[in-house]
């Protein structure tokens, strides 16, 4: 792999390596043709913050019910989690430290116990466990059961797969397997179905695919002899139809949804490993997808995401590029292809990962972005033009 992070990610260089070619990223130089067009400039760099050692994963939430937007990162070195909590001005405070089993990897999020605060299942790769953790009232958690699960779970999702109204879990197994843990509304699980299929998955995303009520999955597969996502419809039972394969480019690491066209049909982006590429598939409603459409990014591509970030309500796509260290912007036409060039900024060493931030959870505004910078062992808060840093509101002094 080509060694462009700076001299400073020496010392966490071999962990990241690690986990990447875990997944089986080795990336080659590719190009895009470029066209005649200036990507709008929406983002800058605010702040960052220091996490735990590598972390590989980033997500929002409002831990502490304040109306500000929280952050939490699974971080791989140190086996710990990290939560930062949000004050609603872009800043958020120091992070505090939850440890965890080995190799946390990613996580779910969602109320396992429906007391109405959100609780953190984690997929543990390293000590081959699933992790629950209890939201309290003030943001903290309390420890919650494991589960040991063979092996090695990379990814996890959360979602209610049996219709009971009980939040439930799936989790992607680096051998070639999911398995499912129904929940029994308390915070605990009881296992359910598992399937061995695929090649090496990396990651795993749940929504309705056919518009039938029933929750679906997607994953992605980076194996050498497969390099396709996976789509597994549901039977609303718990257990799932036999899945339906589709060719991504070389090395697929993440799969997410969006609506590209706007036609209201869930549509696939998928982030590959190899030859810098990503792809978008156009869904037809029917939990089936017309053929991928590959597209380029910059060096190294190891995490994406959609959103509408320019305003006409074409979905664009932010990208991590853990190579040339920085984040692409490409910006949507409304088929599931993209403008170039992208819109690159320069990130923290070895970005891992990216997620949309509004600071604020009850108001509507423009999304910012934030990375996990897995080399410098940080998350990088950056926020839209169109938002801006919000001061908060001035203590009157007293008189």
């Amino acid at each position: 792999m080509q060694q462009t992070a700076p001299a400073r990610m020496a010392s966490v260089r071999g962990i990241a390596l690690r986990v990447l070619l875990a997944v089986g990223v080795v990336t080659v130089g590719g190009c895009t043709q470029k066209d005649a067009y200036v990507p709008p400039d929406l983002f800058y760099l605010f702040t960052s913050y220091a996490v735990g050692k590598n972390p590989t994963s980033v997500t929002t939430a409002d831990f502490n019910q304040d109306g500000f937007t929280d952050l939490i990162t699974t971080n791989i070195g140190n086996n710990s989690l990290s939560v930062l909590f949000g004050i609603g001005d872009g800043t958020f405070r120091e992070p505090v430290t939850l440890n965890v089993g080995k190799e946390p990897r990613a996580l779910a999020l969602n109320d396992f116990n429906g007391d109405g605060y959100v609780d953190v299942a984690v997929a543990c790769s390293g000590s081959d466990q699933i992790a629950i953790f209890l939201g309290l009232a003030n943001g903290t958690f309390g420890v919650g059961p494991r589960y040991t699960i063979h092996r090695a779970p990379v990814s996890i999702v959360s979602g209610d797969f049996n219709g009971d109204q009980k939040p439930d879990l799936i989790a992607a197994l680096r051998n070639d397997k999911l398995k499912v843990f129904l929940g029994n509304g308390d915070g605990s699980f009881v296992e359910g179905p598992l399937y061995e299929y695929g090649d090496t998955p990396t990651s795993i995303a749940a929504a309705d695919l056919n518009r039938d009520g029933n929750l679906d999955v997607a994953v992605s597969n980076g194996g050498p002899m497969s390099s396709a996502v996976s789509i597994w419809l549901g039977n609303g039972n718990g257990t799932f139809r036999e899945p339906t394969d589709y060719r991504t480019g070389k090395r697929p690491l993440v799969v997410s949804f969006a609506d590209f066209n706007n036609d209201r049909m869930a549509d696939l982006l998928v982030i590959n490993g190899e030859m810098d590429t990503f792809t978008t598939f156009l869904g037809n409603g029917n939990g089936t997808f017309q053929g991928g459409k590959e597209s380029g990014a910059d060096a190294g591509p190891v995490y994406g995401l959609a959103r509408d970030f320019d305003g006409d309500r074409f979905p664009d796509v932010a990208i991590v590029n853990i190579q040339s260290n920085d984040l692409s912007i490409l910006y949507g036409r409304g088929d599931g292809t993209f403008r170039y060039p992208p819109m690159n900024y320069r990130t923290k060493g070895g970005p891992f990962a990216v997620a949309t931030l509004t600071l604020r959870t009850n108001e509507t505004e423009e999304p910012g972005l934030v990375t996990a910078n897995n080399g410098a062992g940080s998350i990088s808060i950056f926020l839209h033009r169109g938002l801006k840093s919000i001061a908060p509101p001035r203590v009157p002094s007293a008189s």
